[in-house]
């Protein structure tokens, strides 16, 4: 037997391919009790509807592309788990392109998203992007581009962020009132956003406090486990002093956690410690990581639905390069998260 058409069906059904056509891409004009005999039909007859040629009839492959620096990082995980819930929920599949941290990668992922023909893209970018062509070229091509956590401004793409600048405060302010006051800080790659605002959050909350700002305190990594070796190493090189140590997310944390265990410098008795990201090892390190969380579900399903409105506008015949200055820009409140490794008992 060969492969089942819509004609199958509407023979079965005395019935028009057309009629079988729009109930099937659930147009409003067809039923609700058509549509449910139409697909129960289509079941019976084992249909399967060939997606290229829908595609090619309406312009849409139903596939959004989601580009995300590493999976091995679970933030990234948890943003594209929000993704799905909400695209599927909307009739769409993703296609996932990791780029490794590199931008060499992440122009290639761009490339092989474009030409899957892609409905839209949404991204974080690498951190080591040479440039932005790759993403200028998706605008070019009118493909929306929508962007979370690691964003560029000049782009003007719509976006989730977490407020990173908060997350950083309330971390610092969280070590503050737990008597500590030499707090040092390992810091991110600073042509990022949001590593420069969690550094001014830290600064700013020891100035609220009346706390001096110490530049030998400050050490500026690179986002990786033997960063916060390193920084936790060269920071109690300068000062022995140092009872607390904030760390610009928990990969960093973890690194810094494991130095300090090699010196038996007891946490959080001698040194507390706090990361941002709440990652899934965070809770199971000893003692448990205090860190941020920065709502990556719910960010997921906010670019999803920005998405969806740049899909409404291309419909309706508004041109992307003809929308709002200033595009739709989401931030999300970050949580403190107080576990073992910065609470100092009485």
């Amino acid at each position: 037997m060969g492969r089942t058409t819509i004609h199958d069906i509407a023979k079965e059904l005395n019935t028009s391919p057309s009629t079988v056509s729009k109930a099937l891409n659930d147009h409003p004009s067809i039923s609700a009790a058509t549509k449910e005999m139409i697909r129960a039909t289509a079941q019976h007859l084992n249909y399967r509807q060939n997606r290229l040629a829908s595609s090619l009839r309406s312009g849409r492959t139903n596939i959004i592309g989601i580009l995300i620096p590493s999976s091995d990082i679970g933030f990234f995980g948890a943003v594209v788990h929000g993704i799905e819930k909400i695209a599927r929920a909307n009739g769409y599949n993703i296609l996932l392109f990791q780029s490794n941290v590199s931008g060499e990668y992440e122009v290639e992922g761009v490339e092989t998203l474009l030409q899957t023909s892609v409905d839209g893209i949404i991204a974080s970018i690498a951190k080591d992007a040479p440039n932005l062509d790759h993403f200028y070229d998706v605008k070019k091509r009118k493909v929306p581009l929508v962007l979370f956590d690691r964003v560029k401004d000049e782009l003007a793409a719509p976006s989730v962020v977490v407020d990173d600048y908060k997350g950083a405060f309330m971390a610092t302010e969280h070590l503050i009132q737990q008597g500590y006051t030499r707090i040092a800080h390992i810091s991110g790659t600073q042509h990022f956003k949001i590593f420069n605002d969690r550094l001014r959050g830290y600064v700013d909350a020891l100035k609220m406090n009346n706390i001096a700002i110490d530049d030998d305190l400050i050490h500026y990594g690179r986002n990786s486990i033997e960063s916060g070796r390193i920084g936790a190493e060269r920071l109690l090189a300068r000062d022995k002093n140092i009872d607390a140590i904030f760390a610009v997310e928990d990969f960093t944390a973890l690194g810094a956690q494991q130095y300090l265990k090699q010196h038996s410098v007891k946490m959080p008795e001698q040194i507390g410690l706090i990361g941002f990201g709440n990652e899934s090892f965070s809770p199971y390190l000893t003692p448990s990581l205090s860190t941020i969380d920065q709502q990556p579900t719910l960010m997921g399903e906010e670019a999803f639905t920005l998405f969806l409105e740049s899909m409404a506008r291309k419909a309706s015949g508004v041109a992307l390069t003809e929308q709002l200055e200033e595009p739709k820009k989401i931030v999300l409140d970050p949580v403190l998260i107080v576990r073992e490794s910065s609470v100092r008992t009485a």
